[in-house]
């Protein structure tokens, strides 16, 4: 992780671009993710002389996506895509790792991952955006709990509820909807 003297902008875009753009890609749709990320960082290089490190840096990033998400998604010219996302494209053609020696997935494999995740990010992207928000956050980007609450402005206890009401709800759709024996 990155402490407050090494804090430049070009550190700080190359190591959290990423993780933003496909925060945002899954919040509100590729079509708008890489404006939005593009948004996101001229302000980053804006403020982030003020950043006081009182959060986690990634939190603090966090919040300027959501709310820079929000600012969209509120106005009259956002129209939410509802293609399914995409993980990268996989082109493996050995069976092993060259670097690892692990042994890779098969094509197939990989297309059926594939499937299975454009499915649920589809379903995903159908939740109300309070329960969109703190699912992919949680689910997609790993962070914790305290980590949701301060990115969102919540508290913790109404993260666990969103969270679970969210879940609930998609499950409810991924068994309605996607065929997971399918998959095997």
């Amino acid at each position: 992780m990155l402490n407050l003297a090494q804090l430049d902008f070009e550190t700080v875009y190359d190591t959290y671009h990423p993780k933003i753009l496909r925060y945002l890609s899954r919040l509100t749709g590729d079509s708008e993710a890489e404006d939005l990320a593009q948004e996101v960082f001229v302000k980053v290089s804006r403020v982030l002389g003020t950043f006081r490190g009182e959060s986690q840096l990634s939190t603090w990033l966090y919040r300027i996506a959501t709310n820079t998400a929000i600012d969209k998604m509120r106005s009259s010219s956002f129209r939410q895509n509802t293609r399914a996302g995409t993980l990268d494209d996989a082109c493996d053609t050995g069976s092993r790792d060259i670097w690892t020696g692990e042994e890779t997935p098969s094509l197939e494999q990989t297309l059926l991952e594939k499937d299975r995740f454009n499915c649920y990010i589809s379903f995903v992207r159908k939740l109300p955006v309070n329960y969109r928000m703190v699912i992919l956050l949680s689910e997609v980007e790993q962070l914790a709990c305290n980590e949701i609450a301060e990115i969102l402005g919540l508290s913790q206890e109404t993260v666990k509820i969103r969270l679970h009401r969210g879940r609930t709800r998609l499950l409810q759709e991924l068994k309605k909807h996607c065929k997971p024996e399918e998959w095997l």
